[in-house]
C-alpha cells in the first residue's frame, strides 16, 4: 500500500512525538473496529426486551434493544444489563429475547451484560408483574424487593453442592400433627404432588417450626421445593433449627435482611441456581425463586412486619396467595390468631381449615381472668384497681415451681407517662409540652419530645410537685416483681434486648408484645398485665390485634400450662382468649365488617398528598362503577381541611369484586400523574390499619 499523506507527515515528526501520535491512531483504529464489532447485530433473536430501573410509572414496561454478537449468548432472560436511556446508563433486567421488533427505526445496542447469572427467573418476573398490578405500583419498586443487591464476590464462589436424600419420616410427621385435623391428610396431599390450601389454627404450647419443618419434609420428599415466611429474624431462626432437626444438614437456606448483602446474595444464589431447594425468610423472602414449588408457609400472617413499608406496599400474605395462583403450589397460613382476611379464604371456600380438636384445646392450656369480677373483688377489695392482683402473685408463686413464667406488658421502658400525684393531671415538659417519662428508678423525668430533664416539675394545675406513673413499663414491672420473689431471676425483653431463648426452671420474663423468647419445655404460667392499653387504640384492628398478640404469649405455655389475664372478664376479646376460640372470633368480626363495608368485605385504597394533589387525582382517577370517595381528611391533628400546607388523605372503597378495577384505575392514575410530572400523591391499596 503506497504511504499517505498522513504517513509522510508523521516521519517529519521527532521520535518521540512521532510515537506518541502512532499510538494515538493505533488506538482509533481499534476502537473503531470494537464499535463496529459491538454494532452488528445476532441473528438469532436480536432483540431483547428490557425492564428498565426506574421509578417513573409512565415508564413502566420492556423496552426493546438490540443484541451484539458478542452478548448473544450472555444476554439471556433474567440477567442484568446496562442500557443507554434519555442520555445516561440505566440498570435493567432482560426479560425475553425475540426475533423482531415494533419500534419503528434502528435499536439501541445493549451497552454490556453485567452478569450471566440468571436471577430473575420467569416465574418471579411474573409475580413481580401481578403484584405490581395488584398495589398499583411499577415493576421496578417490586423488583428491589424481589432480588437482592448484586454482590461480585458471591457471585464468583463455586456453586453450593446440593444435600443429600433429605429425612422424611411419616409416622413422625404424623405423631407431630396429631391432634390438627387434617393435618395427616394434609401432608399426604403435599407428598403425593398436590396444592392443598389451608387455613391452620394452632392449639396453645404447639411447637409449630416442627410442624411447619414436617410439611416441608413431606413436600421434599414428593420432589418439591418449600418456602416458608414468618414475621422476624427470632422465628427464622427457630424454624430453620427446626427443619435442620427434621430434614439433615444442607437442605435450606435463610433469606433475612440482617443477614448483610454478601451472605444474604449466597443465599439467594443457592436457590436461583437450584442447589437448595427450602427457603425460610421475613418478608421478601415471599419472592425467593424456589424451583418446583410444592408448598408456601405463612406463620402468623396479622404481624405488621409482614407489611412491606415501601412502595408499592405489598403484605407477603397477598404476595403468597398470588404466587400460590401462579404456580399452582400448596399455601399453608398458621397462626395461634386468625385473622379476618384468612377467616375470607375460607368463607370464599379458596382454602380449608386444619384445626385442633376440642379435647386438643382444651387440654393444651388453662384460661383465667383475674382483676374485675365480684369473687375477686370479695377475695381482694383493691383488684379492680391493682395492676397486679393478688390472684396474679398466687399464680406465679405456683407456677415457678414448675418452671419459669411469663408477664407481657404492652409497653417499653420504665413509666413511659406520668402525672400529678394530686390531681392526676398528665405531667407535661415546660419546655415543649410534651409528654414526660422515666428512664428509670433513680432518673429524673425527662420528656419524650425534646429529651429535656425536668428536674423541678411542678403540676400546673395544683402546684404539686409528687408524681405516679399511669403506664408502667416492661422494666419498672420486672423491678416490683424482682421485689416481690427475692431469689427468683427476673429478666426483660424489648426493643433491642432481646431474650433468645430460656431455660427450664424458675424464672420470671417481663416482655413486650412481640419480644417474648420461647421456653425450653414451655412456660408453667403465662400473665397479660395492662389488657386495657391494647384495646385502647383507636384502629380498624384493635381487638384483632389484641387477641393475636394475647395469643402468641399463650402459645408460648408448657402443655397443660396455665394463662390468666389481668383484664375485663366480659370483653368480647377476652372471651375469645378463654375459649381459645380466636376462628370464632376472627368470624365474628369479619360480619361486624361487612354490615360496615369494611375490608375485607371491600377492598380499600388510600391516596395521601397535598391538597391540590388530591384535588388533581380526584379529577383524573377513572373509578370502579361502585366506588365510594371518603374524605379528604387532614393528618395532622388539629389542621383544617382546606389548609395548603397539610397533607390529606383521601380513601376510596369499593365492593371486593371491583377490587382488580380499583387496582387498575388507580394505576393508570399513577401513569398518567408520572407522565404529565404532577405532584407526587402516595397511593396504598389495602393499607393494613387506617
Amino acid at each position: 500500500m503506497a504511504p499517505s499523506a498522513h504517513d509522510d507527515q508523521l516521519l517529519e515528526l521527532p521520535g518521540l512525538v512521532r510515537d506518541r501520535v502512532a499510538e494515538g491512531r493505533a488506538k482509533a483504529r481499534a476502537t473503531k473496529q470494537r464499535k463496529a464489532a459491538e454494532a452488528e447485530v445476532t441473528e438469532v433473536d436480536p432483540v431483547a426486551q428490557v425492564l428498565l430501573d426506574l421509578p417513573l410509572a409512565h415508564l413502566d414496561k420492556p423496552f426493546d434493544y438490540s443484541v451484539p454478537v458478542a452478548m448473544a449468548e450472555t444476554a439471556q432472560p433474567g440477567v442484568r444489563v446496562k442500557v443507554r436511556f434519555a442520555g445516561q446508563d440505566v440498570d435493567g433486567f432482560v426479560v425475553g429475547r425475540a426475533a423482531t421488533t415494533e419500534h419503528a427505526g434502528a435499536l439501541k445496542p445493549l451497552r454490556r451484560v453485567v452478569s450471566a447469572e440468571r436471577v430473575l427467573s420467569p416465574e418471579i418476573a411474573a409475580l413481580t408483574a401481578a403484584v405490581a398490578e395488584r398495589y398499583a405500583g411499577t415493576r421496578s419498586d417490586v423488583l428491589r424487593l424481589a432480588v437482592p443487591a448484586r454482590h461480585a464476590t458471591a457471585e464468583g464462589e463455586p456453586p453450593v453442592a446440593p444435600g443429600g436424600p433429605a429425612r422424611w419420616d411419616p409416622a413422625a410427621a404424623e405423631e407431630a400433627w396429631a391432634g390438627h385435623e387434617p393435618g395427616a391428610t394434609y401432608l399426604r396431599h403435599l407428598h403425593d404432588g398436590g396444592a392443598p390450601r389451608s387455613v391452620w389454627h394452632a392449639a396453645a404450647g404447639t411447637d409449630w417450626p416442627v410442624l411447619m419443618a414436617h410439611a416441608t419434609a413431606a413436600t421434599l420428599a414428593g420432589g418439591r421445593g418449600s418456602l416458608l415466611v414468618v414475621p422476624d429474624g427470632k422465628a427464622v431462626a427457630r424454624v430453620s433449627a427446626a427443619l435442620g432437626a427434621v430434614l439433615g444438614d444442607g437442605h435450606h437456606v435463610t433469606l433475612t435482611a440482617d443477614a448483610g448483602p454478601a451472605e444474604r446474595y449466597r443465599a439467594f444464589l443457592a436457590v436461583a441456581r437450584g442447589s437448595v431447594r427450602v427457603v425460610v425468610g421475613t418478608r421478601a423472602a415471599a419472592f425467593a425463586p424456589v424451583r418446583d414449588l410444592g408448598l408456601l408457609g405463612l406463620w402468623d400472617d396479622g404481624d405488621g412486619n409482614l407489611a412491606e413499608p415501601r412502595a408499592p406496599y405489598p403484605h407477603a400474605r397477598e404476595v403468597l396467595l398470588l404466587r400460590a395462583e401462579q404456580e399452582a403450589a400448596g399455601l399453608l397460613i398458621g397462626g395461634f390468631a386468625r385473622t379476618v382476611e384468612a377467616d375470607q379464604l375460607l368463607r370464599t371456600g379458596w382454602a380449608h381449615r386444619i384445626a385442633p380438636t376440642r379435647a386438643l384445646a382444651r387440654g393444651r392450656v388453662t384460661v383465667g381472668v383475674t382483676g374485675a369480677t365480684d369473687f375477686d373483688l370479695e377475695r381482694d377489695p383493691l383488684a379492680r384497681v391493682s395492676r397486679v392482683p393478688r390472684d396474679a402473685f398466687a399464680t406465679i408463686k405456683t407456677a415457678l415451681e414448675a418452671g419459669p413464667v411469663l408477664v407481657q406488658t404492652p409497653r417499653r421502658g420504665y413509666a413511659a407517662a406520668l402525672a400529678c400525684d394530686t390531681c392526676r393531671t398528665s405531667a407535661r415538659c415546660p419546655a415543649c409540652t410534651g409528654p414526660l417519662r422515666l428512664s428509670g428508678p433513680v432518673a429524673p423525668p425527662e420528656c419524650g419530645w425534646c429529651g429535656a430533664v425536668a428536674e423541678s416539675w411542678s403540676c400546673a394545675v395544683c402546684g404539686g410537685r409528687g408524681l405516679r406513673a399511669p403506664i408502667v413499663g416492661e422494666a419498672r414491672t420486672a423491678e416490683e416483681l424482682g421485689r416481690a420473689f427475692p431469689g427468683v431471676r427476673v429478666a426483660g425483653s424489648s426493643g433491642d434486648r432481646l431474650l433468645t431463648r430460656v431455660k427450664a426452671g424458675p424464672s420470671i420474663v417481663v416482655a413486650t408484645p412481640g419480644a417474648e423468647p420461647p421456653a425450653d419445655g414451655g412456660y408453667a404460667a403465662v400473665l397479660l398485665l395492662d389488657t386495657w392499653l391494647l384495646l385502647g387504640h383507636p384502629d380498624l384492628r384493635t381487638e384483632e390485634e389484641a387477641l393475636r398478640r394475647w395469643s402468641n404469649a399463650a402459645g408460648l405455655v408448657a402443655p397443660g400450662g396455665r394463662v390468666l389475664i389481668v383484664g375485663d372478664p366480659a370483653h368480647p376479646t377476652t372471651q375469645a382468649l378463654v375459649r381459645w376460640d380466636q376462628p370464632g372470633f376472627a368470624g365474628r368480626e369479619a360480619e361486624q365488617r361487612a354490615l360496615a363495608h369494611l375490608p375485607p368485605a371491600s377492598r380499600l385504597a388510600s391516596l395521601t398528598g397535598a391538597p391540590g394533589a388530591l384535588a388533581d387525582a380526584r379529577t383524573l382517577l377513572d373509578l370502579p362503577e361502585h366506588a365510594e370517595l371518603l374524605g379528604p381528611v387532614p393528618l395532622a391533628a388539629g389542621a383544617e381541611v382546606g389548609e395548603d400546607d397539610e397533607e390529606q388523605r383521601l380513601v376510596v372503597r369499593v365492593p371486593r369484586g371491583e377490587g382488580p378495577a380499583l387496582s387498575a384505575a388507580l394505576g393508570e392514575l399513577q401513569r398518567l400523574r408520572s407522565a404529565r410530572r404532577l405532584e407526587p400523591v402516595r397511593v396504598q391499596v389495602d393499607p393494613p390499619s387506617l
